[in-house]
């Protein structure tokens, strides 16, 4: 692989986006980042930046040049939005546009971070942990807007793959730690049980990872991993009782112990994204995401330990620093 050409990461500003640049300039790399938001201040001289949308075909094109690796996870990461339509338009569309601009390049590899919610129909019965070998479902079997532009998404990078690409899918599971600006899913939900928003929880699995591990996995499957291979980058099962009982022990907060049944789950996120619709802030509970939970889905995250190497970390100590990272805002 030839180690002097620039690593582009689109979408270099977000949480795994940052941990990864991070990763890749320990590592000696050359970076170029492309986001709409703006570069962690640590990171503002120590790569290239470009300010802009990956829906600026022009200025993608420009992103490219004298790239031999790119990281694509540029997309819409939240489970709510008030215009549906931008998850067709920024993670389906959007990848298209990166795709064409990345086929003019002589890339060693492409890495697309698609999302774990696309392995899981929410109506699926089937209770063995996922893995890689089972077949992706209809986009009509996912639960939202939410993954199925990132099952879309994924399937254009499989058509480019196979007409040359060479490329990667990455799937993280859950990440949790520090830099998390833009509150996605994990962060919000640990920041509002904290807060002591949420007097009662739907018990569900969550597959934690460490952030690090994370950004660690996609450096790994451009390195080490096989074009047009998928890998789960996950860590460890958990209760979503159990990561309270953690968040307990860290914090010396009660968390809540009164549990709700999904139907409870899903009539109180209804009226939550109502609301979310007449104010324009974004409910604390979406409808996908308790869809999400309810399904009961585990993660077989093997292959990516075997065949990439894929490091563990702890969960305790990834949970401390996202919670010491969010205390430090209050």
């Amino acid at each position: 692989m030839n180690e002097k050409g620039i690593a582009l990461v689109t979408g270099g500003c977000g949480f795994i986006g940052q941990h990864l640049v991070r990763a890749l300039l320990h590592l000696g790399k050359t970076v170029r980042v492309m986001d709409l938001n703006a570069m962690p201040e640590d990171l503002n001289d120590k790569v290239e930046f470009i300010s802009g949308s990956i829906l600026d075909r022009d200025l993608l094109h420009v992103a490219m040049q004298g790239t031999n690796q790119v990281y694509h996870l540029a997309a819409i990461p939240h489970l709510w939005r008030s215009k549906v339509a931008d998850y067709q338009k920024v993670n389906v569309e959007g990848t298209k546009l990166v795709l064409d601009a990345a086929s003019h390049c002589q890339l060693d590899r492409f890495v697309y971070t698609s999302s774990e919610t696309v392995l899981r129909g929410w109506r699926q019965e089937n209770r063995i942990p996922i893995d890689e070998s089972q077949p992706l479902p209809e986009p009509e079997e996912l639960p939202g807007p939410y993954s199925r532009s990132k099952l879309l998404a994924e399937l254009e990078v499989g058509k480019a793959i196979q007409q040359g690409l060479p490329g990667v899918i990455v799937y993280p599971t859950v990440p949790i730690g520090p830099g998390d600006a833009n509150l996605t899913p994990p962060t919000r939900m640990i920041k509002d049980f904290i807060n002591g928003k949420n007097p009662a929880y739907l018990e569900c699995n969550l597959n934690l990872i460490p952030v690090q591990s994370v950004a660690q996995g996609h450096i790994l499957a451009a390195e080490n991993g096989k074009v047009g291979e998928r890998f789960i980058l996950g860590q460890e099962n958990f209760l979503l009782s159990q990561i309270l009982d953690m968040i307990e022990e860290l914090t010396g907060k009660q968390m809540p112990k009164r549990k709700i049944n999904i139907s409870t789950a899903v009539i109180t996120a209804k009226a939550m994204e109502f609301a979310a619709r007449i104010s324009g802030k974004p409910p604390a509970a979406s409808l996908e995401g308790v869809r999400l939970a309810g399904t009961g889905f585990t993660f077989n995250c093997q292959k990516a330990r075997e065949q990439l190497g894929l490091p563990s970390r702890s969960i305790s100590q990834a949970l401390r620093e996202t919670i010491d990272w969010l205390q430090s805002f209050d």
